[in-house]
């Protein structure tokens, strides 16, 4: 079944949720957490978006954005 187009308007909030394949962990140990959380932060600010929760489970994890300038 086909997903429908996400509804992408700067300054609205975004539940993001990320899902590793299979259901796979997406992280394997901690040092794969602090690089994301390094990655994720550059984007973050590249993209003027913010970030209002998170929490890093071994997989699904979840986001809650708000892109203030630019689409996600």
């Amino acid at each position: 079944m086909p997903r429908h187009a996400r509804i992408d308007i700067p300054g609205l909030l975004q539940h993001v949720i990320v899902r590793g394949i299979e259901r796979r962990p997406i992280f394997l140990d901690d040092q794969d957490r602090e690089d994301f959380l390094s990655r994720l932060s550059l984007l973050l600010q590249e993209t003027a978006t913010d970030c209002y929760a998170w929490a890093l489970l071994d997989n699904p994890f979840p986001l809650l954005l708000r892109p203030n300038k630019r689409k996600l």
